[in-house]
């Protein structure tokens, strides 16, 4: 039989939501928000009703009927350490998400809230899949540097494993028997390492890592600290500068690729600076977990929107190439074919769902 599951996903100013059959989307929409609609609520978790409510209306108005639904997905959130795979949302989560138990505030919490009433209403189940909490670092990898400072394992899990999983199908191999090096090029970037099916370390967008279109990755400490006391930064405002104001945008006004591709073609030198310091930095991370591996990698994977990039992924594999010459490059970000796909082996019993305790 074929699997009819909504897959619900909230961003910062909109919520995607599709509806998937088996492994195609029937329909997908992008729900965009203006920012004064949502500058009413104080925090994110009064959002709910507001997102819940538009993701009913799309139904509604595209004639889904919510009894034909075998099961509803959410986007995981940044909820505490938990290892990889799909998890059915149950009551010690809500309570987790309404209590603040979490490692940040992010609008995908409100995932697996809003999959949980309507499946509750339908009795069916509801899932999440593949948070950016996943956590299977080895000990070596929790290491900063500081004792006070524990490095977190935040990442872009969600459309990580899934390429992984997809070239480990490729290669004709299972994916707990391979290693790969999972290159994430989005708005934050994620390099991350699988040794045998666990993603034993990995780059923090937030944190550290390269710099990306919007942060900043690692910066100079001694530098960062004179910046902290001259601006006399309040840690909300160091906060959107480190992680929503660097990069890119804090060099050239812009985190659009294309259009800094543009600029290069038209003879800006300092945009083919930045753009090219950008890919060295992806390229030194890349080598970092080439050592965590040892040298022995099956394959590169290049993933996320910047992998739509002909000119990016060109000259990253020139940098990277020696280290392993077997790539595979999944443009775009995959979130919602990761979640529907994560509920999928569930519902086909080919995995088994976890339990959040």
């Amino acid at each position: 039989m074929a699997f009819n599951i909504l897959v619900i996903n909230p961003g910062a100013g909109s919520t995607r939501v599709a509806l998937f059959v088996d492994e195609k989307a029937a329909f997908e929409e992008n729900l965009r928000h203006n920012p004064d609609e949502l500058l009413q609520f104080p925090k994110i978790i009064d959002q709910y009703e507001f997102r819940k409510v538009r993701v009913l209306d799309c139904l509604k108005s595209r004639g889904v009927a919510l009894d034909s639904l075998h099961a509803v997905v959410g986007r995981g959130g940044p909820f505490k350490p938990l290892t990889s795979g799909t998890y059915l949302v149950n009551s010690s989560l809500i309570q987790d998400i309404k209590t603040g138990n979490y490692q940040s505030e992010h609008p995908s919490l409100l995932g697996a809230m809003i999959a949980k009433e309507i499946a509750d209403s339908l009795k069916i189940s509801a899932y999440f899949v593949d948070p950016v909490s996943v956590d299977e670092f080895w000990e070596l990898a929790r290491f900063s540097g500081l004792k006070e400072i524990k490095r977190k394992a935040l990442s872009h899990a969600l459309n990580v494993r899934m390429v992984a999983k997809k070239t480990a199908k490729a290669l004709k191999k299972p994916y707990d028997g391979c290693n790969f090096i999972v290159i994430h090029l989005g708005t934050g970037i994620t390099v991350a390492a699988h040794l045998k099916g666990r993603q034993i370390d990995s780059s923090n967008a937030n944190e550290d890592g390269p710099f990306s279109p919007q942060r900043t990755g690692a910066l100079p400490t001694m530098p960062l600290l004179k910046l902290c006391v001259g601006l006399e930064c309040q840690y909300d405002a160091l906060k959107k500068k480190l992680n929503r104001e660097g990069g890119l945008l804090s060099y050239l006004g812009t985190d659009d690729i294309l259009e800094i591709e543009k600029r290069i073609t038209n003879g800006d030198k300092e945009a083919e600076s930045v753009y090219n310091a950008m890919v060295y930095q992806v390229a030194k991370e890349v080598g970092a977990y080439a050592v965590v591996l040892r040298g022995d990698i099956d394959a590169m994977i290049i993933t996320g929107g910047i992998a739509n990039s002909e000119k990016f992924v060109s000259q990253l594999k020139d940098w990277i190439s020696f280290l392993c010459p077997k790539f595979f490059v999944y443009p775009g970000e995959g979130e919602m074919e990761a979640l529907a796909l994560g509920v999928l082996r569930v519902l086909r019993k080919e995995e088994q769902a976890k339990d959040y305790t």
